[in-house]
């Protein structure tokens, strides 16, 4: 790769974003910076990804949802003409097409090529450098070691195939330990960074720094806590909000600047099967980060969350901060909704098969229903995340988890609904009590009968859904019950139900086509 290739579109698209706009700017920004990009779906991690179990190798053909900018600033020397410059404590994971090289300090030196080394050393690499060349294994044989020499022809799957001086050729299964005369050229230790660059003149230099990784990503935890109020289905809640990163990328990033993005920032296609770094099972680093803080602003069409101080991620680690203070009192409607309908086909034309849809199902499913709005005690952009719901036991004080659910990235002034679950106590049922079919005038008649029961010992509301899913063309013979029409299809009617009580929701419908 040369240098004019580097500023070609997909590159100088990530230099602009990583090393901003003008030779101010960029002097006066930090020595070291990560921008974190998440492409996870909220709450689809495996959590086997980011928590320790032994023998378990994270990330390995299955790669990481997410991807970062690095950027760093690092003092060099540099000798007159041309000369390398190699560095080794970077990603595993690199795109080297997205890598960038920029003196800050002369702006005559340039790049003439580049290179991402990453042929690490390892046992089968280095026996495949001694291949047709003479090397000393040892064996046990009996209780004692022993060395066996010869020429090696093949070593695969710890197995070794050597052919002494008389021409004999003998077959090693397992040894403990080979002798090699040198390290083979080529070889490294660690992912390397090469440039050779063109210099007028030798000396120190600031040099910047930036490229893609894979293996690291973040995303947004929400911990609820639910208080009911004096109404059952009204009630506060406290919000907490918080940063993990994963980090698999093979790179610890030490006093870095932390920057987050929100946002589907869209990117081409690119291979599934992305190489993940074979390693040990990544370190926790769950504990609560009192401070600093998280300052957050729109930036193009997301939004852009910097860390007030340099932290560091560690390589193998998961890292928690927090996103902003816990919002508390946020008023919350609690949603009790009845959809009794089992199936709903969406077909386009007239459905007159009078039992198709008539199923009936009993559960009740239940909402948290709260608005992202300042006037409300909140009033922030949310970051797609997972959001878990707890409740205060009153008896002995103790937290218990009544649910979860994952939001989309959720704007200010936009509603927030989670879905927690099933109502133990308040069910249902749905029956058609009349069906009636004039194929010659194109129209149709439906009677629905809805009953929900509640078995509580207090008042509940539940609101029961409806979907006239029959034809597009649709209306209330007589007078219907109490409703709202959210759609062209979906209504809903609420109902107030006493303790031990029922309610029964009766409609006829007239569909026309």
């Amino acid at each position: 790769m040369n240098a004019r290739s580097t500023s070609s579109a997909a590159s100088g698209i990530i230099a602009a974003l990583a090393l901003a706009a003008g030779t101010a700017t960029t002097l006066a920004a930090p020595p070291k910076s990560i921008t974190i990009y998440s492409s996870a779906a909220p709450g689809a991690i495996d959590p086997d990804l980011y928590r320790p179990r032994p023998g378990y190798n994270p990330g390995y053909g299955n790669p990481i949802p997410g991807y970062a900018l690095v950027r760093e600033d690092r003092p060099i020397r540099i000798e007159a003409g041309r000369s390398e410059v190699r560095i080794t404590d970077v990603a595993a994971l690199i795109d080297p097409t997205t890598v960038s090289f920029r003196s800050l300090t002369d702006e005559d030196t340039r790049v003439i090529d580049q290179n991402f080394q990453f042929d690490l050393v390892s046992t089968d690499k280095l026996l495949e450098r001694f291949v047709d060349q003479e090397i000393n294994a040892v064996v046990t044989r009996g209780n004692e070691p022993a060395v066996v020499s010869g020429t090696l022809l093949s070593a695969q799957g710890g197995q070794l195939i050597l052919r002494d001086r008389d021409g004999a050729v003998q077959v090693v299964n397992g040894y403990n330990g080979i002798d090699l005369p040198t390290l083979p050229e080529g070889l490294i230790t660690r992912p390397t960074l090469v440039w050779n660059v063109l210099s007028r003149g030798a000396g120190p230099q600031t040099v910047r720094i930036a490229y893609q990784t894979q293996g690291i990503t973040w995303w947004a935890d929400y911990n609820l806590v639910y208080a009911e109020g004096d109404n059952a289905n009204r009630g506060t809640l406290d919000l907490s909000a918080w940063v993990s990163i994963l980090n698999q990328s093979g790179a610890s990033y030490e006093e870095t600047q932390l920057k987050l993005v929100a946002g589907d920032v869209n990117r081409a296609p690119q291979q599934k099967n992305v190489y993940m770094m074979r390693g040990a099972a990544p370190a926790s680093d769950m504990a609560a980060e009192a401070a600093p803080e998280f300052a957050e602003k729109s930036f193009f069409e997301y939004h852009l969350y910097t860390l007030s101080e340099p932290t560091t991620i560690p390589q193998n680690s998961t890292k928690q901060l927090e996103l902003f203070p816990t919002a508390r009192d946020i008023p919350v409607e609690k949603i009790l909704l009845y959809a009794g309908q089992e199936h709903v086909w969406w077909g386009g034309g007239p459905i007159t098969d009078q039992n198709f849809g008539v199923e009936s199902k009993s559960d009740v499913d239940v909402y948290l229903k709260f608005e992202n709005s300042k006037e409300k005690g909140l009033g922030m952009p949310l970051p797609a995340g997972r959001v878990r719901v707890s409740k205060v036991d009153p008896d002995d004080g103790g937290m218990e988890f009544v649910g979860e659910d994952v939001i989309k990235h959720t704007p200010r002034e936009e509603e927030v609904l989670i879905k927690m679950g099933k109502a133990f106590d308040v069910v249902g049922s749905r029956r058609q009590v009349d069906f009636s079919l004039d194929a010659g005038r194109r129209r149709m008649e439906e009677t629905i009968e809805v009953e929900v029961r509640n078995r509580k010992e207090t008042p509940v509301e539940v609101v029961v859904q409806e979907r006239m899913f029959r034809h597009t063309n649709w209306e209330f013979v007589g007078e219907a019950p109490e409703h709202k029409k959210l759609d062209a299809s979906t209504v809903h009617f609420p109902v107030r139900i006493e303790p031990n009580g029922k309610a029964t929701v009766r409609f006829r419908v007239r569909y026309w086509w």
